[in-house]
């Protein structure tokens, strides 16, 4: 037992007590064991630290490997890392249950750093040559190799040597992050009487960081109903509600929102002529988005009855706000309101609900009264 601690102590007393650290900047190179292919000495250590440009990788590959072999490399050893994470540990002549060789393994750092670090003990029972390396710095494929979706790309990933740079599909902006497409759509006005609105590439997924004003403008005597799809899918949060993404309804003085998750708001009477609808989208996420139809009613005003010898199109069982009535008369008749006389009139549901003028009547035209009391008066003629 008193052996034992001495050679422990004589060993930890002439174990080298700092490590040779070499720096190398090249594009690429060749790092040896000392003395290769002679024999390497004992008791050292070596550290190559190997830094190319940001962009780049590090392609690492052996020509040459033979390191004493010990169970978990725990005398003489190999070890790769970048920054501090171990990539590699290798030693002996081939590969084991407890000993691992490069053999034709090749090594990519994740990272434009890559470190080589080798030691030996202070005891060789054999002749041992060492080792022998090749790197190279490789252009990193950003856009083949990035999973991260804080860098990723949303919609094109173009890749250059040492870099990469996003665009976007046609009708989407790039985002100042340089990577988030986004949309411009805070110009949507909707001036129809009913509709139909959708978030950007519905049900495709959303695009990110944008803020979208949909403004519904009619006619004041409408009242505006907005229906959504069962099919409503907005990024949420499950303890807040709504931080991320979400809709907010404005229609006069009434505010309806906000909304988010998978649970449609289903059918909303705004009670309003006009109606703003923000969608808020942030950075990050991918669903599937919404979509809404719209409706609008107006006053209602009383049916109307053709006038003798008359006609009226639309026959309609009810009539609202706007909605307008064509009125004809047989052929030899025309339609007569005070002193004036019309081939055909029109009129129009108002929204208090009246309308714009009483129905006039159909009568005979002037014309026709004379050719029919000629006959009258050449009797008279003959008679006398």
């Amino acid at each position: 037992m008193k052996l034992t601690r001495v050679i422990v102590i004589l060993a930890q007393c002439v174990w080298p007590l700092w490590t040779q650290v070499i720096h190398l900047t090249d594009m690429y190179g060749t790092i040896k064991s000392p003395n290769f292919p002679e024999s390497y000495p004992k008791e050292i250590e070596l550290q190559w630290n190997i830094t190319v440009p940001e962009g780049y990788q590090i392609r690492l590959y052996f020509m040459h490997f033979d390191i004493e072999p010990s169970y978990l490399c725990e005398y003489d050893y190999l070890k790769v890392y970048s920054d501090t994470e171990e990539l590699a540990v290798f030693c002996g002549k081939e590969n084991t249950d407890t000993e691992q060789v490069p053999a034709n393994d090749i090594i990519v750092s994740p990272r434009n750093v890559l470190s080589v670090a080798f030691r030996s003990d202070f005891s060789n029972e054999e002749r041992y040559s060492g080792f022998e390396a090749h790197f190279s710095a490789v252009d990193v494929d950003e856009c083949r190799d990035r999973n991260d979706e804080d860098l990723a790309c949303d919609h094109f990933c173009h890749n250059y040597i040492s870099g990469f740079y996003c665009s976007c599909r046609y009708g989407f902006l790039l985002h100042s992050d340089n990577r988030t497409c986004k949309v411009e759509c805070s110009e949507s006005v909707y001036t129809e009487r009913s509709g139909e609105i959708t978030s950007a590439d519905f049900p495709k997924p959303y695009p990110k960081s944008s803020d979208c004003m949909y403004r519904i403008e009619l006619e004041e005597g409408f009242q505006i109903t907005l229906e959504f799809d069962d099919t409503f899918d907005i990024e949420d949060h499950p303890e807040v509600t709504c931080p991320y993404d979400f809709i907010k309804i404005n229609a006069g003085d009434k505010e309806f929102g906000p909304f988010c998750g998978e649970q449609s708001p289903g059918k909303i009477q705004t009670g309003s002529n006009t109606v703003s609808i923000l969608f808020h989208s942030d950075n990050s996420g991918d669903n599937l988005g919404w979509k809404l139809t719209y409706t609008s009613t107006g006053s209602e005003c009383s049916p109307l009855a053709a006038p003798l010898n008359g006609h009226l199109e639309p026959l309609q069982s009810n009539y609202i706000f706007k909605d307008h009535i064509m009125l004809t008369c047989d052929p030899g008749y025309s339609l007569r309101q005070g002193d004036k006389e019309f081939e055909h009139y029109q009129i129009e549901c108002q929204r208090d609900g009246k309308w714009s003028s009483d129905v006039p009547l159909c009568k005979k035209k002037e014309s026709q009264r004379r050719h029919r009391s000629l006959p009258s008066i050449l009797t008279n003629q003959i008679l006398s």
